[in-house]
């Protein structure tokens, strides 16, 4: 460990919080990696999501290089993780894990 905190643009825990911090991209990331999926799928598993906050979440996961669009057909495109999202999928399982240990009700 550093003797002194990094600034949260140079600490690698504080850019891996800002990807995976927010409401909803864990529950996209977790239907992702089930394999390639649609907008609509999306929709109705991530259940609460608005159409406008996924397409902003979809992009920006997109810009950030842990998902890919495909476009074989235009109308109704697919998502897929890439591996840098992959690389997310052991976080998303210990994140799935540490919830059922210590935050479900017995």
């Amino acid at each position: 460990m550093q003797p002194f905190p990094l600034p949260p643009e140079r600490c690698p825990l504080a850019k891996t919080a800002a990807i995976l911090c927010d409401r909803w991209t864990p529950l996209i990331l977790r239907d992702l990696a089930r394999g390639l999926t649609r907008f609509s799928e999306l929709e109705r598993s991530v259940q609460g999501i608005s159409p406008k906050t996924l397409s902003t979440r979809l992009k920006h996961l997109e810009a950030s290089g842990l998902i890919r669009r495909i476009d074989r057909e235009p109308v109704r495109p697919r998502y897929e993780l890439t591996p840098r999202g992959a690389a997310l999928l052991p976080l998303l399982r210990a994140m799935r894990e540490y919830g059922r240990t210590w935050l479900t009700q017995n």
